[in-house]
């Protein structure tokens, strides 16, 4: 009843806004939880990876860098939020604070993600930033906001929210999607006369997550720069030639093919294919 008289009540602006903040934040967290590589530590769209790959150029990276450590619950946690969020959005739950917290997401997603996309009105998320700020503006302005009391009516409201995030999380699992295909073509890294031999470079994958090309006598050579133990970035140490992982201290061999020289995992680095065409060293 609540729910209808909402709907009802609202002006058509304030409807597109809520139906389309709420579907498409549904729609986020369905993407990531029926995204089998999500959670997947190794993968090219682990949370983890794609963490360490906006630590590069992000204002935020020290926080980024801090959150890798735990970057599979990381992941759940922004999971559940999406889907908390997009339901009390549309079944108009604690909508003031749903509202709050779809613009704390977008913000965290423009800083850490499409913070250098330029010009910056191409970066949706920084318009979603502004859309959930003006919608939430809105909604404390007019004073229509939920109180959370804490009674048995405000515990089962709220409740229900939490329940159909972990059960549409649950689904997503169950229902995995296909992996997108890896964009064909070649991609430049850089020119091989800039690289020279016993020298590396710290370059961006095709799949988004940070790489580390190495060039020596026989040939070039890369791999995933992403620890498959927790999803830090792994550092070379050119005084021991080792990759290692500052987070839990994980140590790769690049020379036999980034194998693991100390744990605590025991699976190697992905090698990313490189080659050299003309003047340039491709990724493959």
């Amino acid at each position: 009843m609540k729910l209808k008289a909402s709907w009802r009540n609202q002006l058509w602006p304030l409807r597109v806004m809520r139906l389309w903040l709420g579907a498409t934040w549904i729609y986020a967290g369905w993407d990531k939880a029926s995204d089998p590589g999500f959670l997947t530590s190794g993968s090219p769209t682990f949370i983890g990876s794609q963490l360490a790959a906006y630590a590069q150029n992000s204002p935020i990276d020290f926080l980024l860098n801090k959150i890798l450590d735990h970057a599979t619950q990381v992941g759940i946690l922004v999971m559940a939020a999406e889907f908390a969020i997009g339901f009390a959005t549309l079944l108009w739950i604690a909508p003031t604070w749903a509202a709050f917290g779809g613009f704390l997401t977008s913000l965290f997603l423009w800083l850490s993600s499409t913070w250098n996309v330029q010009p910056y009105f191409l970066a949706s998320n920084s318009v979603y930033t502004v859309f959930w700020f003006t919608y939430f503006l809105f909604l404390y302005g007019s004073r229509r906001k939920s109180n959370i009391s804490i009674d048995r009516r405000g515990f089962i409201r709220v409740s229900s929210i939490a329940a159909l995030a972990v059960a549409s999380a649950g689904l997503g699992r169950l229902l995995p999607k296909k992996s997108a295909a890896v964009s064909a073509g070649p991609a430049k890294i850089i020119e091989d006369s800039a690289l020279a031999v016993g020298k590396i470079h710290n370059f961006t994958s095709k799949s988004g997550s940070p790489a580390v090309l190495f060039k020596s006598k026989t040939g070039v050579y890369a791999y995933s720069a992403v620890c498959t133990h927790e999803g830090c970035t792994v550092q070379y140490n050119s005084a021991t030639k080792n990759l290692q992982c500052g987070c839990h201290g994980a140590v790769f061999d690049p020379g036999k093919d980034g194998t693991v020289v100390t744990g605590p995992t025991n699976k190697p680095l992905p090698k990313i294919k490189v080659a050299v065409e003309g003047a340039w060293i491709v990724e493959a």
